[in-house]
């Protein structure tokens, strides 16, 4: 991979070509990997990602018109226009553009603006697309950034990562923040706890010894062209409110898993058999969830549903609860584990992570075959601990590999995965690496 500064050098260049200008500032914003704590950040409950090396990087520069010009380096992504003033997103469509239009509107709606001044920018990636690596949050961060570092305003880094992940929501995904957050808040060599309400990031040291691999399966999956994200998003929406009526709380309000639990005052383990007693594993049907909550099935379509689940028939809301709390529990056994720093820390780690796979894959089922061949290779060739990463249905697996172990494992691993698949080896390069923990968003001013 080339280093940032020739990156930056290249970008430069291309932006000249482009623009006939040259760039005033460029912004960095990362991607990431969930270490542990899947599809439990839009429940209220903490994770524990880091920033990998891969990134977005844009090369800025403000104009006096009021026009926004969007380019990239990739000719996959065609040119955009659009006029700063007036920006419309259409969620039919999660073309790559509307990413970038999201970070813009987020920060022009938090401060009120109006009238944005224009900018050029020219848009440049390495994160693998739909792999669950974050490559759209981190254009949404990205975005944030360029606008705020355009207009001369100044933010915190909790209050861009709460603007842009309340904004990325313009897409159409209902996702938690985690991904906005660990792009703002990393910090080179260490791994975080990111906490919500309020959100604050805790340093997480990673045991020596070991290192992560990121293997990418090559499914790709985006979440925005899918229902299975919001389907997931609502199924917890819609048990959090069935479990809050069953212990006589009042429901109505209640969005999230973790709302139930703190106002029980329990812990996750009582959590999950309050969920064994209230739940039953078979699918609710729609009308099934309007008896138990006492309403109308017209109340549930148009006041709980969102657009994109309302033609949903059944919901499965027992093991949606389960691999909730069960992967909630893992996230603080994961940081105790990393504080307490035991000899058979790697192992204990891996075997959470393990865990956490097979929850993802039968309880939450946000796996694929692909994934579920890959974490077997993975483990076979020494991977103490392996696990899809990010939304799942395709993109990538982590795994925890003893570092004298690192050479032979990739080598396993790509012989066994990559090596007989055609359309596998032409994307390895970019498909199976080491990666360590990185620093969070930039702004660059000289290249």
């Amino acid at each position: 991979m080339p280093d940032l500064s020739e990156r930056l050098l290249k970008l430069k260049e291309m932006f000249n070509s482009k623009f006939g200008s040259t760039p005033k500032f460029y912004v960095r914003a990362p991607g990431r990997v969930n270490i542990i704590g899947e599809h439990i950040d839009y429940c209220g409950y903490s994770v524990i990602p880091m920033a990998v090396e891969q990134d977005m990087l844009i090369a800025v520069e403000p104009v006096k018109t009021h026009t926004l010009q969007l380019a990239n380096t990739d000719p996959l992504y065609p040119d955009f226009s659009t006029t700063a003033n007036n920006i419309c997103i259409d969620k039919t469509k999660p073309l790559w553009h509307n990413y970038f239009l999201c970070g813009f509107k987020g920060i022009q709606e938090h401060f009120g603006l109006s009238k944005l001044p224009g900018m050029n920018c020219l848009v440049d990636g390495n994160i693998p697309p739909s792999s669950g690596l974050s490559s759209s949050s981190a254009l949404v961060c990205c975005a944030g950034l360029v606008t705020l570092t355009v207009l001369g305003l100044r933010l915190s880094k909790v209050e861009l990562a709460e603007i842009c992940a309340k904004s990325e929501r313009y897409i159409g995904t209902e996702g938690g923040g985690m991904d906005q957050s660990i792009s703002f808040l990393a910090e080179e060599g260490t791994a975080k706890l990111i906490e919500f309400s309020p959100l604050r990031a805790t340093n997480v040291k990673l045991p020596s010894g070991a290192v992560f691999v990121i293997a990418n399966s090559c499914v790709e999956m985006n979440k925005a062209a899918t229902s299975h994200f919001n389907v997931r998003v609502m199924e917890c929406r819609l048990a959090a409110k069935v479990l809050a009526k069953h212990k006589g709380l009042q429901w109505d309000n209640v969005l999230r898993l973790e709302e139930v639990q703190s106002k029980l005052g329990i812990s996750l383990e009582e959590m999950l058999l309050v969920t064994e007693d209230a739940l039953h594993p078979e699918p609710y049907s729609r009308e099934e969830i309007c008896r138990c909550l006492g309403i109308s099935l017209e109340k549930l379509r148009t006041q709980i549903l969102t657009p994109n689940t309302q033609d949903e028939l059944t919901f499965k809301l027992y093991q949606r609860a389960k691999h909730v709390y069960s992967e909630a529990a893992r996230v603080l056994q994961f940081k105790q584990v990393c504080e307490d720093a035991p000899d058979n820390a790697v192992q204990l780690l891996g075997e959470l992570m393990n865990q956490s796979h097979r929850s993802c894959r039968d309880m939450y089922e946000c796996s694929c075959p692909e994934l579920d061949q890959l974490v077997d290779i993975c483990r076979k060739f020494g991977a103490k601990g392996s696990r899809l990463t990010g939304a799942g249905w395709g993109g990538c697996t982590v795994s925890l590999v003893p570092a004298d172990m690192l050479s032979s494992f990739l080598a396993s691993v790509h012989e066994a995965y990559y090596q007989g698949n055609t359309s596998r080896l032409a994307q390895e390069k970019h498909s199976l690496f080491a990666t360590k923990p990185g620093g969070g968003a930039l702004v660059f001013r000289e290249v």
